[in-house]
């Protein structure tokens, strides 16, 4: 009986180097929609918590809403850990380890940004000392501007950028 011979499936023309590695449809929008709920919800209740001002001076909360904002950003931010797992590997990590060029910088600020912010995320609500706990909170503010930024970035602006370079 003959062995049957192993035909190589063609390859595309474009290269993951030019072109980058795509997400899937699915993975695209569960980041997303974490990222909007995430982002929504830490920004109005950093909004509230710090820009805020308390119409009542014995007041506990600068807004009626802070508590359900806090308790609301605490419950879907594990969406976002999560589904940024679910494209670590065969997105981020392989984008690297080839060298795609397109949006590479924006996406290593992430990369660098996202880590720092779920662990001061983390360490802001199993601090003790308040003192940590400030500090925990002005990193994990500063980290969540830059994954903001750099998440719009990402999605918006370096893909407008390399269509100008051509």
């Amino acid at each position: 009986m003959p062995k049957p011979s192993i035909v190589p499936l063609p390859r595309e023309p474009s290269s993951p180097r030019r072109e980058g590695l795509p997400v899937a449809r699915a993975e695209a929008w569960a980041i997303h929609v974490s990222n909007l709920l995430v982002g929504g919800t830490g920004w109005v209740y950093a909004w509230m918590a710090y820009l805020v001002k308390p119409t009542d001076p014995y007041a506990v909360v600068n807004h009626p809403w802070q508590p359900a904002f806090q308790h609301l950003h605490i419950l879907v931010a594990p969406l976002l850990v999560f589904a940024l797992g679910t494209i670590w590997r065969r997105h981020v990590w392989n984008s690297w380890r080839l060298g795609v060029r397109p949006r590479r910088w924006s996406g290593i600020g992430l990369a660098l940004s996202f880590v720092p912010m779920a662990v001061s995320g983390y360490l802001v609500q199993t601090a003790v000392d308040p003192s940590w706990r400030k500090v925990w909170v002005v990193i994990h503010l500063i980290t969540a501007g830059l994954w903001t930024g750099g998440y719009l970035i990402h999605q918006f602006l370096a893909p407008w950028l390399q269509d100008l370079r051509g």
